[in-house]
């Protein structure tokens, strides 16, 4: 008889956002004709980019014909993409990233959860709480996380580091010392940045200690503030300690077409052995790479017009997230984020649990938003409200919440 992993019966629930999924399907079902706005899960709502349009129209055309078809893509992607990268996103900031240290993939969730593979399965994590839940749950899918305790939603294994009120919902260095560090800056949920100083201390941290830090850097296209780095590698040290996460979803709308990178500096060793090198056999083992016409579609978006028009669309974005962190402050919320990220974390009010808010905001303003308890224990008594909607839905979202 064949046996299954039993790591997977150890998670709690289903995932949180298909949690949600379900009740506002239950919800829609009793209530078929409520006009639920959606400010939950963070997918965009903004059409591609038109210089995005045209480099998909181009190259579906290339698809058609012999001389310019393209099959399976190269392990790493395409240099076109992965030299674009390099040269915009850290070499114009001073960091020291070649092509070749750059992996092309769907998105950095999957790399987010794939990464750990590469890792011993004694190595003891640390994330953030609240944090993106999949860090957590491919852990615990691999063994590594120990035995969950559900009194307090914790796993006897993983180091937590709380992100309250009164450290800013930024992370403190931790008292004991982990293997991998899962930093996430613009943080998701609470939408907390660091400074470049601040950075460099978990960097110098990392060094000392032995650690990886594994930092995802998906929302820093929202960064707004001088002091704030776009990416670890602007950090002194970064080589030798981190890997970094890109993704092509919140910056260019890519959550439909999938598109991500993962950059492991061939300084980051463990003994002899590189990682570079075991994420490059895996990546090969594992993985037929993003499609040639969605690659071609991620280069675009460092054209001259690309930029100008994305710059447009996050624009646009950072202009909802104002709009309901100062609704919400003017009625009477206690609200974060917004400034660098395209979340807005609150206070549930009158003692209310995440989820009885989010059942209160369902039922009272027909809007959906993210309890902040399925970020992590730290997160009960908040909520997570995302700036990816239409400015008109969360201008009439705002209003429903101000009248209830």
């Amino acid at each position: 008889m064949y046996s299954v992993n039993e790591n997977y019966l150890k998670l709690p629930g289903s995932y949180l956002f298909s949690n949600i999924a379900k009740k506002v399907a239950a919800f829609s079902a009793t209530n078929p004709d409520a006009p639920i706005i959606r400010l939950g899960i963070g997918d965009v709502t903004q059409p591609l980019a038109p210089a995005i349009i045209e480099a998909l129209h181009s190259a579906v055309d290339e698809m058609a014909h012999a001389e310019t078809f393209h099959g399976y893509a190269p392990d790493l992607g395409y240099e076109f993409l992965r030299s674009a990268i390099a040269k915009n996103d850290f070499q114009a900031r001073g960091c020291d990233i070649a092509a070749d240290e750059i992996f092309i993939s769907d998105g950095a969730k999957s790399d987010s959860g794939n990464i750990q593979e590469i890792f011993g399965p004694d190595c003891r994590i640390a994330v953030g709480d609240p944090v993106y839940p999949v860090y957590v749950d491919t852990n615990v899918m691999a063994g590594r996380t120990g035995t969950y305790d559900p009194k307090t939603e914790t796993w006897s294994n993983v180091i937590y580091m709380p992100c309250t009120a009164e450290n800013g919902f930024v992370p403190e260095l931790p008292k004991e010392v982990p293997d991998m560090i899962y930093l996430c800056f613009p943080n998701n949920p609470t939408g907390a940045a660091i400074t470049k100083d601040e950075l460099q201390k978990w960097v110098d941290y990392a060094n000392k200690n032995g650690a990886v830090i594994i930092y995802d850097a998906a929302y820093e296209a929202y960064i707004t503030e001088e002091d704030v780095p776009h990416s670890i590698f602007e950090c002194e040290g970064a080589r030798t300690c981190a890997i970094e996460l890109r993704s092509f979803s919140k910056n260019a709308g890519f959550t439909g077409v999938r598109l991500g990178a993962t950059i492991i500096p061939k300084d980051l060793k463990c003994g002899d052995v590189m990682l570079h090198s075991l994420w490059a056999r895996r990546h090969g083992t594992k993985y037929n790479g993003a499609p040639y016409i969605v690659q071609k579609a991620g280069a675009a978006v460092y054209t001259e017009a690309g930029k100008a028009q994305i710059k447009e669309q996050i624009a646009y974005y950072q202009k909802n997230a104002r709009t309901i962190y100062e609704g919400l402050k003017n009625a009477g919320y206690t609200v974060s984020g917004a400034v660098n990220s395209p979340y807005v974390w609150l206070k549930t009010p009158d003692n209310m649990t995440s989820w009885e808010f989010f059942d209160f905001l369902l039922e009272k303003a027909n809007v959906v938003g993210t309890p902040g308890s399925g970020f992590g224990p730290s997160g009960e008594g908040y909520f997570r409200l995302t700036a990816f909607g239409s400015y008109e839905n969360t201008l009439e979202a705002i209003k429903r919440i101000e009248n209830i």
